[in-house]
């Protein structure tokens, strides 16, 4: 059935994007065979799915190792207290609310901790994949597997009340290691886990990776962004940071020396279940790898804390507690976290208060 604007009936509920002249008819319909993989689906990736699916695209795929906690629904627009109540996690609860928002989407989740072992397997068969992560070990491993693949990525990172947003085409734009050859050392960064985060600010980077996610997607590479867009919602300022020359001038590691030390297991911090200890040991990327790591600034690290972590330390060591787990952490970045033996969760603990 054709509609009277001379369109498919099944694409009427895209009308008034299809009027946008960068989309059209032909643009929507492109729209429809896309398929997208989103990892991480908290803040930015709630919001990037929920636009998405919306946009009409043909399929999604939801990666995402945690559960709902009540103080997610700040900023998490997907989920609510009914997702609490029955214990969902992210990636569950996200997929039956998607599903809701529009049937002619293929939509599929998967609750699992993306790794150097699985995401060539779980990535390689999109289109696109979007950033939704909350680390940068994980960001700097999307990062390998899209240049490696290429495959067109759109980073993007919220904190306090600013972010940033990256697209990366690989080989005609600058990637993540054009930028920053490699990731701060723990410790070094705060988490929105230590200094908090605004939704408001979330919903503006998840728009603008979108905005680029669909120049994409509609085949309209030309007219991606080259810029590092840095946004700054409570001072209400954007500022672009001019990146191509890191890549047209450059010799990166990665996108041009065509070497992928995440993919490869170098730069991911290695974790080891202790028996008998309901624990899990975490050796920063840096000692895993044989180098000498920097020593960690305990004292700037326990500022940042939150003060029901009750942060005590020494020259030695920092010990918190934190969400039911205790973690200790050493002054060379290894940790031992304890109340879980489940790798991921012990990493997500790490990334939140420590850094990857």
């Amino acid at each position: 059935m054709v509609t009277d604007a001379g369109y498919p009936a099944e694409l009427a509920r895209y009308s008034r994007q299809m009027l946008y002249e960068h989309v059209g008819v032909e643009g929507q319909k492109r729209l429809s065979h896309a398929s997208v993989v989103l990892v991480g689906c908290g803040a930015l990736g709630s919001v990037l799915a929920n636009t998405l699916v919306r946009a009409g695209i043909g399929a999604l795929r939801v990666i995402d190792r945690d559960f709902i906690e009540l103080d997610n629904l700040q900023r998490q627009v997907l989920f609510d207290e009914h997702d609490i109540a029955q214990n969902l996690p992210k990636a569950e609860a996200a997929v039956r609310k998607l599903r809701k928002i529009n049937s002619g989407v293929e939509i599929d989740g998967l609750v699992a901790d993306v790794n150097p072992g699985n995401i060539e397997d779980l990535c390689t068969d999109a289109d696109l994949i979007l950033d939704g992560t909350d680390n940068l070990e994980t960001r700097f491993l999307l990062n390998d597997v899209a240049v490696k693949h290429e495959l067109p990525w759109v980073f993007g990172a919220c904190l306090g009340a600013e972010g940033l947003v990256l697209p990366i085409v690989p080989h005609r734009t600058a990637c993540l290691r054009c930028i920053w050859d490699e990731p701060p050392l723990p410790g070094t960064v705060p988490t929105c886990d230590t200094v908090g985060v605004l939704a408001t600010v979330v919903q503006v980077v998840a728009s603008l990776q979108a905005t680029e996610a669909l120049k994409i997607l509609l085949g309209r590479a030309a007219e991606v962004s080259r810029q590092l867009l840095a946004v700054d919602v409570w001072a209400g300022r954007i500022r672009a940071l001019h990146v191509q020359a890191a890549f047209d001038d450059g010799d990166c590691v990665c996108c041009q020396q065509g070497r992928y030390d995440f993919l490869a297991g170098r730069g991911a911090a290695a974790t080891t279940t202790l028996c008998g200890r309901d624990a899990v040991q975490i050796m920063p990327a840096e000692r895993h790898a044989g180098q000498t790591p920097a020593r960690i600034d305990f004292k700037r690290l326990a500022s940042r804390l939150p003060p029901r972590a009750s942060p005590k330390f020494n020259e030695f060591l920092l010990r918190f507690t934190v969400d039911a787990f205790a973690v200790t952490l050493f002054a060379d970045g290894r940790a031992i976290i304890q109340g879980t033996s489940d790798p991921a969760v012990a990493r997500g603990v790490y990334a939140k208060y420590v850094g990857a």
